[in-house]
């Protein structure tokens, strides 16, 4: 019994020490518990013409700034990191062309981009993230159906520019025009409130059919829409009316007008939907429009013609292209100061923001040519050839995609990853 006992006890010290490695090499490993918590933990923070000429005199966006150095990175919905975009590279990827003559490109944040075509082929045209055409659009109605009795027939528009509600169920387009029975002569970029062109309509689209179901009427020459971030309204530049138009969506009516001088253009609203920005082409001026009350104020905008703004996600930075004075400026919303200004190429026109804010892209019509600008600092980027009068741009956040549309007929996409 002894001897039994003395020999097995080596064997057992053997099996304690053999137990006792095995645990150690487990709790020693370096090999991550979750790639999702160790991407998590390493994000950094972030701050919440026809108007052929278009140049108003007769004739927007993280501004933020990385909280972190690490900002090549930001959080996204999946679990793979993606680089911010002022450290990512544009790449040509295709160019799109067919029966278009885009005025602008609109992404809708959700897979689908449109093209608002003009009189020129009467149509809206929607393409997938992906570039292939998904649906063509005519612009023809029937008003009298969508609620316009006194307009009896068939009628077509001019789609210019479009937005769409937050939830992408409906997209609105503006039309430069209506053609039909009872509508005057073609709307033009030479105008006032007295030069006696018609009013237009805005068409809703609903994005499950791509088909026409409504028609709002606002002013003359409706140019840039936006839709309130809540959903609940649309703002609408009327070019000849000088007049921004607020749409109750709910009831489809517009329930205020306010006037705000010759030739107000682009919009920008701010998060909370309570203030809109709203760019006033044909002066030197921003108007700064309180939602709640209509009653606004101007600010200089640091040069002649601004065109089109945009604004930083946590509503601090506007950033505005000034068409006439060929530049583009960053303007601190607390103060409505210019705190930077930056030439980018001859009549800068349309311009988007990417989804994390570091950059913002640019269209410049007579120079031919795209530039992305850092929201930061304003350093160019990079500057890009592009087809002959590039008129519309947008970013498209489903796929890191800028999307240029050329007035001549064409369409170029570029991945920015």
């Amino acid at each position: 019994m002894q001897w039994n006992q003395v020999r097995w006890r080596p064997i057992a010290v053997m099996l304690a020490v053999t137990l006792l490695i095995v645990v150690g090499v487990v709790a020693f490993s370096d090999e991550p518990r979750t790639t999702v918590a160790t991407q998590a933990d390493a994000a950094p923070s972030t701050a919440p013409s026809a108007e052929p000429s278009d140049t108003g005199q007769s004739d927007s966006t993280s501004t933020v700034q990385p909280t972190t150095t690490s900002s090549s990175i930001e959080p996204t919905t999946t679990s793979k990191p993606r680089l911010a975009s002022d450290l990512a590279t544009l790449a040509k990827v295709t160019t799109i062309s067919g029966t278009i003559s885009p005025k602008s490109v609109v992404a809708s944040g959700r897979g689908t981009v449109t093209a608002q075509n003009m009189m020129y082929q009467h149509s809206v045209t929607v393409y997938g993230s992906d570039t292939a055409l998904l649906a063509t659009i005519p612009d023809t109605v029937d008003l009298a159906a969508l609620g316009h009795p006194q307009h009896v027939g068939s009628f077509k528009g001019a789609p210019v520019e479009a937005a769409f509600t937050p939830d992408g169920r409906y997209e609105y387009i503006t039309n430069y025009s209506m053609y039909g029975p009872g509508f005057g002569p073609e709307g033009s970029d030479k105008c006032n409130p007295n030069s006696g062109f018609d009013n237009s309509f805005v068409y809703r689209i609903d994005t499950s059919t791509w088909k026409i179901d409504q028609a709002i009427e606002v002013g003359a020459v409706p140019k840039y829409i936006a839709i309130t971030p809540d959903g609940k309204r649309a703002l609408v530049t009327n070019w000849c009316s000088y007049s921004l138009s607020v749409i109750d969506l709910a009831s489809a009516k517009v329930t205020s007008s306010i006037s705000l001088g010759a030739y107000p253009r682009g919009i920008a609203i701010t998060s909370d939907s309570q203030r809109a920005y709203v760019a006033i082409m044909g002066s030197t001026t921003i108007a700064q429009v309180n939602l709640a009350t209509s009653e606004f104020i101007t600010f200089a905008a640091g040069g002649q013609g601004p065109r089109h703004i945009v604004l930083s996600p946590d509503n601090r930075w506007l950033y505005a292209t000034l068409n006439g004075a060929g530049v583009v400026v960053k303007i601190d919303t607390a103060t409505r100061q210019v705190v930077n200004t930056v030439r980018t190429g001859s009549n800068p026109r349309s311009m988007d923001i990417s989804a994390d804010g570091t950059a913002l892209y640019v269209v410049n019509y007579k120079s031919d040519t795209m530039t992305k600008l850092r929201s930061s600092d304003m350093s160019e980027l990079q500057t890009i050839a592009t087809n002959h009068h590039p008129i519309g741009i947008a970013y498209d956040k489903h796929a890191n995609r800028v999307w240029v549309a050329c007035y001549v007929g064409n369409i170029i996409v570029f991945d920015d990853k």
